[in-house]
């Protein structure tokens, strides 16, 4: 494989693309505990790395020369897929938390219980964080769940609402506006911008799973 291909970014970053979210997520991650040079931060995405740079200690092609001796690839290594951290977010899925959970099942052609099944079933895969702090853009939906935005989006949505748009299922961490298809709540919080260390709960290249709770342990959720 071609060893790191890079775009530059300005004067002050780089991008790398790459094949997938799982090889950003991992090659972030490598990058990150290298942490060469001048480094400030990695933005990983979908297929893609940013790289961000302080140009007054080093130049991109001197970081770029910096990784490459220290044996960063654009792939990710074999043994990476175990590293990744497994959350399990509680949902609860009672209409008063879910308003389109029944225009999704109408859109898919099955009753809501099934679409819950098929959404707490699925095994999902943080792509990216992105659009607020926190909020994580989830692939692994199943395809029978995928349905179109909102045509009309709402002014306000709660902080952990669910939802889905398109192929992807994802959750607001904070009360703003949004169009998604909202089929559920979780009681806990996304954003911590208290804890310096890990101000979010996710992060890109972590695997998720979904437990349906029921409305009082949503309430009496601590």
């Amino acid at each position: 494989m071609r060893f790191m291909r890079w775009i530059p970014l300005g004067d002050s970053a780089v991008l790398i693309p790459v094949k997938d979210a799982p090889a950003a997520g991992e090659l972030a991650r490598r990058i990150e505990d290298a942490h060469p040079d001048g480094f400030l931060e990695c933005v990983p995405a979908f297929d893609s790395v940013a790289i961000c740079f302080d140009p007054l200690r080093v130049t991109a092609v001197a970081l770029i020369a910096g990784l490459a001796a220290g044996g960063i690839r654009n792939a990710p290594r074999k043994s990476s897929s175990g590293a990744n951290r497994e959350i399990e977010i509680p949902v609860c899925y009672d209409p008063a938390f879910g308003p389109d959970l029944a225009d999704v099942a109408s859109t898919s052609g099955l009753d809501a219980e099934r679409v819950i099944q098929l959404h707490v079933t699925g095994r999902y895969f943080v792509g990216a964080i992105g659009f607020m702090p926190g909020f994580p853009y989830l692939s692994g939906l199943d395809a029978r769940l995928h349905t179109p935005r909102r045509a009309t989006p709402r002014t306000q949505i709660p902080a952990g609402a669910v939802g889905i748009g398109g192929a992807q299922t994802g959750i607001y961490p904070l009360a703003s506006p949004g169009g998604w298809n909202l089929i559920g709540r979780t009681p806990i919080s996304l954003f911590q911008p208290d804890n310096e260390n890990e101000p979010t709960l996710l992060r890109p290249g972590d695997r998720v799973r979904f437990r349906a709770i029921t409305p009082r342990e949503f309430h009496e959720w601590k």
